[in-house]
């Protein structure tokens, strides 16, 4: 008489759930970091927007007729609808400080404007050098405008 093995398919069956309940937690897991690579590229994109409004608007307040003095202290302001989880804080530097530089018999005065975006804010004002948010998205921008 011949008996068979007690147990085997209990084994089999057991092993094969161990197998489909890592395979389903290494997708669950490549799921979720793909989840948060997109929404890291879409809070880099709107950073980038919300950087670029504040380089437009101290633009247009510095190019001729602005409606603010050339240079004044630096802002910031929190931005409307899409961009409202965005801080932007712009900052101008005159060159020179005072007078105007000659290019051979133009008079020219020279900004360097500064805007850097965050959605995580640090008093209001951005870059926020303390945080240590996965979700923090920031970026600076650049431009040199001449009057």
């Amino acid at each position: 008489m011949t008996t068979r093995p007690a147990g085997f398919t209990m084994m089999s069956m057991l092993f094969l759930l161990v197998v489909l309940a890592a395979l389903g937690a290494t997708l669950a897991s490549l799921s979720q970091r793909q989840q948060l690579g997109s929404a890291g590229e879409l809070a880099a994109a709107k950073a980038y927007q919300a950087a670029m409004a504040g380089l437009e608007w101290r633009s247009f307040q510095v190019l001729p007729g602005g409606s603010q003095p050339a240079c004044f202290a630096t802002k910031s302001f929190t931005l409307p609808d899409q961009l409202s989880d965005f801080s932007v804080t712009v900052a101008c530097t005159r060159t020179p400080s005072s007078g105007t530089a000659t290019d051979g018999d133009q008079a020219l005065v020279f900004y360097e404007i500064v805007a850097t975006a965050c959605n995580i804010s640090a008093g209001g004002s951005c870059p926020n050098s303390a945080t240590r948010e996965p979700a923090y998205a920031e970026r600076q921008l650049t431009r040199v405008v001449s009057k």
